[in-house]
């Protein structure tokens, strides 16, 4: 007996669009906020990335209540638990959230992961947290996880070595902190990071643009290079 002709007709249909349907599923991007920060810091960073066509998941984390090796172990899975069936999933991270992913990655492996942009990262450790730590209450303000980003030999983000995965680096080189500036911080930096110090043995890429640490990952023209490097994989730069 044949199928009726609107049945017919809706098995057609199914079979021409459910497969593009699947195919045209986003990328995810998660997001994973720095140290004393929360998930609000991101959400102009999560705005342009959901404009751009990405499904985004921006991931909240206690930043100074457990050192960095556990604050990875519980954020990163949790964030690409969070991204569930996406055919590919991208990192966007600000400061220490740079570093829970290169810890993650230095002992696991991410299935179908894509690309990862960090923001102003103390790949190298910051002066600024050497500074602080001869304050007996920075410990208690800047956590386990705080503690360990340094530059001496606590510090986690110099053992971690080189990055095995797709990552570009933007540095911020404008501070609003002239004193960490002009006497912590030796070189060129964004107030709490120098330029220096956010590269990392492995990058892809890397780009200096004229922001502050605090502000960067809400700056518009940040965004259109974040964007535009989960696309491309390198960063966009002039034409002369």
């Amino acid at each position: 007996m044949p199928w009726p002709r609107s049945v017919s007709s809706l098995a057609l249909i199914l079979c021409l669009f459910l497969p593009s349907a699947y195919a045209a599923e986003p990328a995810c991007v998660a997001l994973l906020h720095g140290l004393w920060r929360t998930e609000d810091s991101m959400a102009k960073m999560q705005e342009g990335l959901v404009e751009a066509g990405f499904a985004v998941r921006n991931i909240a984390y206690d930043s100074t209540g457990k050192a960095i090796a556990e604050l990875a172990a519980d954020t990163v899975p949790r964030a690409v638990a969070a991204c569930g069936g996406a055919p590919q999933i991208h990192f966007v991270t600000h400061s220490m959230g740079g570093i829970l992913i290169r810890q993650y990655l230095s002992t696991h492996e991410i299935e179908r992961l894509g690309r990862v942009v960090m923001l102003g990262p103390p790949n190298q450790g910051s002066e600024v947290v050497d500074f602080y730590d001869e304050f007996p209450a920075f410990e208690w303000f800047a956590g386990p996880a705080g503690l360990e980003l340094g530059t001496g030999a606590a510090s986690v983000p110099r053992a971690l070595g080189p990055v095995q995965f797709d990552v570009g680096v933007i540095a911020g080189t404008q501070s609003i902190n002239l004193i960490l500036s002009g006497v912590v911080l030796p070189d060129a930096d964004d107030g709490k990071v120098t330029v220096d110090a956010t590269r990392v043995e492995g990058m892809n890429d890397h780009l200096e643009m004229p922001v502050t640490h605090v502000f960067m990952m809400r700056d518009p023209e940040v965004i259109d290079q974040v964007v535009y490097y989960l696309e491309h994989g390198r960063f966009r730069r002039e034409v002369n």
